[in-house]
């Protein structure tokens, strides 16, 4: 390292970051030091990781702690721990660019209301960055444990633009965060100064606040009133402020509500409450606790299925480490929490874990603990549940295809809109469908659309509500993957209403068929003139009884992908099979019965007729120049190319 002091510029996004800091979350003050605390716990379980290989790295200092203290006069307050540390170039990394992902995404939330922007800080992250809501100027001095004293780094910045990085002489490793507190606003009151953070028992009930459940102690120096001199002395004696005892190992019935809640909210950087949450010891072949929470909402990245939030894994109350994804399976992912193990060796990696037979047994113990606990939340308090499946119903859809042990608890976790919601929220269950069933009903009844409104108008819907028959609309991009796995629920199975020729059992008489039968035979010359004028386009052309509004309808055959699964394929960049729809016709609609009296364009009104088809379903035209001259010819009573010629 050199010795001459370096001035650099932040990262782009800091910047916008730390003016976010300085003008808009002042109000939400007291986050700095929930966050500095974490920072600072965080450092101090990887120094305990990094030293299972490596003892040396404690350098006879095993006590690791997080310390608090303040100077009135000097108007600073300092957050020290005896951790990992930082070198030179971590120094740089960490505290002068954002090199998570998720920035665009923290700023794309921002909503203007300050408590809600607050509680993003530790979700994205930045937590860091927090300092400059209450300091003007920011120092980090700090030594990574086994480097020298000599490769100490000074790190200094008021939060303009720029920062500055020296070296520095250090004999205790670790890292000590000094904050130099702004002034107080001119029209301000007195509770808005940050003076007011230099005060002993706010600062301690802060840390009670946000921090009181980190393993770790976090200390404070000891005060006491010497009455000779009429003010508080400072005693050269440290103590703990924070319980620092592992919650998951008390007792459930030493801990109340508010104490899980305060444990969440420091796991997770989260401000909300959980909407559930499960803690248990289990003993037998596999001994190990576990403390998990269902969050309120969901994280900004729940998409990205390699992204994991939640499950810390400790072995005998010793932090291994964060995001232990072996755990839970990865439709679980929203999942935070805690397990510590009794039986995992001290030294155990993510190789070990993806072979170790308790590992495998752990998981499967928390699976069914997650499931149970979303089990009781939909039966004893529906309208969390319900919040809940606004937030991650989709992510636990993914479960149908990923754990086949699970699938029937997972199929009556479900939930979909229907033909019979009055909103458009998912709110109906399988059992709430099954009922509803009427009488002579042996299928549930289904239909995939990209859109709600697509699927509410869609024409494959007609027969089924004359005939007063529920039909559940699936709109998630998930829900063509999820049917692939699910195919019946408690000996009913899944019929979509877009697939194949409609049956509907007993709810249809003989009259009707016969009916049908009959028309079908009448129009047998048609359906052959239009099967020859749509040719390759069509893998057969059939009179329905499925349609009463619409002149026709596209289908997929038996055994083939629905044309909506065929979009999303396609939209994927990915080849989907080549599909020939079935085209389906209205006997009674007056363009069909016209269709078969103009045998002239029958080409013509054939090709309108799919594109109408096409259209109706979701789909996109291949022509839709030549589908705008047909339609006008209709309306004109001429050929398309007169009409062509006459707009």
């Amino acid at each position: 390292m050199g010795a001459m002091k370096e001035t650099l510029g932040f990262q782009t996004e800091v910047k916008q970051l730390l003016h976010l800091m300085i003008h808009s979350l002042y109000s939400n003050r007291e986050i700095f030091l929930r966050e500095l605390i974490s920072n600072a716990s965080d450092a101090c379980d990887k120094l305990r990781f990094e030293a299972l290989d490596a003892p040396a790295l404690f350098e006879d200092d095993g006590e690791l702690r997080i310390r608090i203290d303040f100077d009135p006069e000097a108007r600073t307050i300092t957050v020290s721990d005896n951790g990992i540390g930082m070198s030179r170039d971590e120094v740089v990394e960490n505290l002068g660019t954002i090199a998570r992902s998720g920035t665009r995404e923290f700023f794309s939330q921002l909503t203007g209301d300050r408590a809600q922007d607050a509680q993003l800080i530790g979700q994205f992250g930045v937590g860091f960055y927090s300092s400059f809501i209450v300091a003007e100027r920011v120092e980090v001095l700090t030594r990574r444990a086994g480097a020298p004293a000599a490769e100490g780094v000074h790190w200094s910045s008021d939060g303009a633009g720029e920062f500055s990085v020296a070296p520095l002489e250090r004999a205790a490793r670790g890292t000590e965060v000094v904050l130099h507190l702004r002034k107080a606003p001119e029209d301000g009151d007195a509770g808005e100064s940050p003076d007011s953070l230099l005060n002993d028992w706010q600062l301690r009930q802060i840390v009670r606040r946000y921090s009181d459940h980190i393993s770790l102690p976090i200390q404070m120096r000891k005060r006491e009133w010497d009455d000779e001199a009429k003010a508080e002395k400072v005693l050269d004696e440290w103590e703990t402020v924070n319980q620092a005892s592992a919650l998951w190992a008390r007792s459930k019935s030493e801990l109340t509500e508010d104490d899980y809640k305060a444990f969440y909210r420091n796991l997770g950087a989260d401000g909300a409450d959980p909407l559930a949450y499960t803690h248990n010891r289990v003993e037998g072949r596999t001994e190990y606790t576990q403390l998990l929470f269902v969050p309120a909402k969901a994280p900004f990245d729940i998409w990205d299925r390699q992204s994991r939030h939640g499950i810390k894994l400790y072995v005998r109350r010793v932090f291994i480490m964060d995001d232990a994804e072996q755990l839970l399976p990865v439709y679980l992912r929203f999942v935070r929490g805690v397990v510590d193990s009794a039986d995992l060796p001290l030294n155990v990696s993510r190789e070990i874990l993806q072979e170790s037979r308790d590992v495998r047994a752990i998981r499967e113990g928390c699976t069914k603990r997650v499931l149970l606990m979303l089990e009781d939340l939909a039966a004893k308090e529906p309208a969390k549940f319900e919040t809940f499946w606004d937030e991650f119903g989709q992510v636990l859809k993914e479960g149908l295809g990923e754990d086949f042990g699970n699938r029937e608890r997972l199929a009556k976790l479900l939930r979909f809109t229907s033909t019979s919601s009055e909103g458009d929220a998912q709110r109906v269950s399988l059992a709430d469908y099954v009922g509803r069933m009427k009488e002579g009903q042996d299928s549930i009844y289904y239909l995939t659309a990209e859109s709600l409104a697509g699927a509410r108008h869609s024409p494959h819907l007609e027969v089924f509500h004359k005939k007063g028959v529920e039909v559940l609309l699936l709109t998630d991009r998930v829900d063509e993957w999820m049917l692939s796995y699910l195919d019946a629920y408690e000996g009913k199975s899944l019929v979509s209403v877009a697939r194949g020729g409609v049956d509907l059992g007993k709810l249809e008489d003989e009259a009707e068929k016969a009916a049908a039968e009959k028309v079908a035979d009448e129009l047998k010359p048609l359906v052959e003139r239009v099967t020859s004028a749509l040719g390759e386009r069509v893998k057969e052309v059939r009179v329905t009884n499925r349609l009463t509004d619409s002149a026709a309808c596209l289908v997929s055959d038996e055994g083939e992908i629905s044309g909506h699964l065929e979009r999303l394929l396609k939209q994927a960049g990915q080849q989907a099979p080549n599909r020939r729809p079935i085209l389906e016709l209205n006997p009674e609609h007056p363009l069909v019965r016209r269709i078969e009296a103009d045998d002239a364009r029958i080409e013509d009104w054939s090709l309108l007729l799919f594109d109408q088809a096409l259209l109706a379903e979701g789909g996109q035209l291949d022509d839709p120049g030549a589908f705008v001259r047909r339609m006008n010819a209709m309306l004109l009573g001429s050929s398309p190319e007169a009409a062509s010629e006459g707009g």
